[in-house]
């Protein structure tokens, strides 16, 4: 099955073919509602065959939150979303232990945490407290309340989304709760044809958030993120590309442009994130290209730039690319 998809660098589109037909059909299934944003749904997929949680970062209106509702749609997952909001009490995602009047016991009532795919809306708008009420449940898949803990339902990933522009407000993440995050995908603008397409749908009448009269379907499920699951576990990694991984990673713990460089868990993150692009692009070998191509979703949240070379203009994306430069590509 032939398709169409961009990196998630925003670079020149390539061909790819998806070896799983119903995985491949997700993508079209949620371009009916989201236009112009193939390349993020493909980062999400990859992320999703790995159990890898995911922030999607972009200005209001790019189609975020619409995106993983017609995700969800498409891979039959059980679907919730909180709106994190400065007063948001950690017992609002993970639930609560509360008294039954009638029968004179305590029970346990689950929180919206207790779903298949949970949308965590701009999650840097609620205090550090609340937010590592996730912590444990990225981590271990369970939840842990008044000394007894409660599995999450499988599979269990979080989408999380943030306004690069709008800071106020706002409590950065902390750097323990970036690392459990597999990807930081950008959400950028369409391009021109796309976006005049979101027009001509909106001058139809159509409403994109009736993912049904848009004819979204479900076309795949849990069975077929298993199935891809265990396709990717079978992908080949070669000594060259796994040395490649572990010197892009000691290039960014030496460059005195960065106070903190990538842990040996993002190294690995990225290394399983190419397996999962490979296995998608209808191989069964991850090569450098795959590795290229996933180095900033995979580690632009794990490094930390020193303050005045911030204030030069560098980024994190730009200090990436330095990197990859310098590390020799294994033939």
């Amino acid at each position: 099955m032939d398709q169409r998809t961009t990196d998630p660098r925003g670079t020149d589109p390539v061909t790819t073919t998806a070896p799983h037909l119903a995985l491949g059909a997700v993508r079209t299934e949620v371009g009916k509602a989201v236009i112009g944003q193939d390349p993020t749904v493909w980062g999400l997929l990859a992320a999703f065959l790995v159990r890898g949680h995911v922030i999607l970062e972009g200005v209001p209106g790019v189609a975020k939150t619409l995106m993983v509702k017609a995700l969800a749609r498409s891979l039959d997952l059980q679907f919730r979303r909180i709106q994190f909001t400065p007063d948001l009490m950690p017992s609002d995602v993970t639930g609560n232990v509360v008294y039954e009047a009638r029968t004179g016991e305590f029970h346990f009532r689950p929180g919206p945490v207790f779903t298949n795919l949970l949308l965590a809306d701009e999650l840097n708008r609620t205090p550090p407290k609340t937010q590592a009420a996730l912590l444990e449940a990225m981590e271990e898949r369970q939840v842990s309340i008044e000394g007894e803990t409660h599995p999450l339902p499988d599979p269990f990933l979080v989408v999380a989304t943030q306004n690069p522009v709008e800071y106020e407000g706002t409590y950065p993440l902390p750097e323990a709760q970036l690392d459990r995050f597999l990807f930081k995908l950008r959400v950028g603008y369409p391009g021109r044809d796309a976006e005049k397409a979101v027009l001509r749908m909106h001058h139809e009448g159509k409403d994109p958030h009736d993912l049904e009269s848009l004819g979204v379907r479900t076309v795949a499920g849990a069975a077929d993120l298993g199935r891809g699951a265990a396709g990717v576990v079978g992908v080949t990694v070669a000594e060259e590309i796994t040395d490649y991984v572990v010197s892009l990673a000691e290039e960014t713990r030496r460059s005195p442009s960065l106070t903190l460089g990538v842990s040996p868990r993002g190294a690995a993150m990225l290394l399983v994130g190419a397996k999962a692009w490979a296995w998608l692009s209808g191989r069964d070998f991850v090569t450098p290209d795959d590795v290229k191509v996933l180095v900033k979703p995979a580690w632009r949240h794990r490094i930390v730039i020193r303050p005045e070379v911030e204030l030069e203009g560098a980024t994190t994306d730009s200090l990436l690319d330095a990197v990859a430069q310098r590390v020799p590509v294994p033939k």
